[in-house]
């Protein structure tokens, strides 16, 4: 783990440009942001938010009172994250906290959320996490630990990769090096965890980008149990 979190750290800074975002992996951003679904006025966990690619789009899809609680735990990917809301004059509605997944105290996002809302209980409706679970190592501690930040009946979608087929097996040389680079396990396919703990079945919803490479899954989930 600390390996990987000195290369997150030394490519921060150019994330953006090397990690294939604009002509394979904003995609599967559109993609899953799409199935959330979300409503004006959400506040939503971005998990393992990065350089905060997501931050826009959440945004736009949530209105001019929606709130994004960004979680990492590199603090080089946080200043990017920073950078990016200061320039954009989100301070108000954006926020980050430093944190592995895996030991991700809850009531600090729902603390956050409260601040940002002006008030209620801070549960946030939505989760997102894009090809973030398939770099955690502890996904399932992780997973239940976002989980715990949620409302019952929240929405949440979880955006990875997986092989490419067909013609898109072209993208395997680039998937090898996103993976590598990131220190993902293309073979993790974390939205199993979603799958499984949808409180309806009926709630499940998934679509596949670049020949099956990048899934996205979203479902109805309880919200997880405080603790």
């Amino acid at each position: 783990m600390a390996a990987l979190m000195r290369r997150y750290g030394v490519g921060a800074r150019w994330y953006d440009v090397l990690s294939g975002e604009r002509p394979v992996y904003r995609a599967g951003r559109l993609a899953g942001i799409s199935l959330l679904d979300l409503s004006p006025g959400d506040a939503v966990v971005d998990l393992g938010c990065g350089t905060g690619l997501n931050f826009a789009l959440l945004l736009d899809a949530t209105g001019p009172s929606g709130v994004v609680i960004g979680i990492d735990r590199s603090a080089e990917m946080l200043a990017v994250a920073q950078r990016r809301i200061d320039r954009e004059g989100w301070g108000d509605r954006v926020r980050l906290i430093r944190a592995d997944a895996a030991e991700l105290q809850p009531e600090a996002v729902t603390r956050t959320v409260t601040e940002l809302r002006g008030g209620g209980d801070g549960r946030a409706d939505a989760l997102l996490a894009t090809y973030s679970l398939s770099v955690i190592t502890e996904r399932e501690e992780a997973w239940r630990r976002a989980r715990a930040c949620l409302r019952p009946g929240a929405q949440a979608c979880i955006v990875d990769m997986q092989p490419p087929r067909g013609f898109w097996r072209v993208l395997s040389p680039l998937a090898r090096l996103a993976c590598a680079t990131g220190g993902a396990d293309i073979s993790a396919r974390p939205w199993r965890m979603l799958e499984r703990d949808a409180v309806d079945p009926a709630s499940v919803r998934r679509v596949e980008r670049k020949g099956g490479h990048i899934v996205a899954v979203v479902a109805t989930v309880d919200g997880g149990s405080p603790l």
